[in-house]
């Protein structure tokens, strides 16, 4: 189980950013869906999404460099970005969302995507060589 463990804290750091730079360049590309799930309250919907997207962008570049700051701040964003998720999950199934965002089901699932998401995050610290994190 440990060294299970250990391989998916040395995986799971590199996935998360490879899906923050998809996710970053999605912020960009298509913004639109991405307004669609912020909170009604927050002004500026498309300034957020742009603003996201970057920090998506830098974040999965340091993580994928092992950067000591990636883990952190991707958590941070992560933690920033849960009301957005939360948002699409109330919204889920009143045709406001478009496409798959409108589903009940994966809306809320993604709600709670986020605590392993952070663990992810938080995996990346650059260790020394045959340096081994204890469980």
């Amino acid at each position: 189980m440990g060294s299970l463990l250990n391989r998916l804290r040395g995986v799971a750091p590199r996935a998360l950013g490879g899906a923050f730079l998809a996710s970053g360049v999605l912020h960009f590309a298509a913004p639109r869906p991405f307004e669609a799930i912020m909170p009604r309250r927050l002004p500026a919907h498309r300034a957020f999404v742009y603003g996201s997207g970057a920090v998506e962008l830098a974040c999965g570049i340091g993580l994928l460099t092992r950067q000591r700051w990636a883990g952190p701040a991707s958590a941070a964003l992560l933690l920033a970005v849960w009301p957005a998720n939360v948002q699409m999950a109330l919204d889920s199934g009143s045709g406001r969302l478009p496409g798959p965002a409108d589903n009940r089901c994966l809306a809320w699932a993604r709600v709670p995507l986020q605590i392993p998401l952070i663990w992810a995050a938080l995996q990346s610290e650059p260790r020394a060589c045959g340096e081994h994190r204890r469980s």
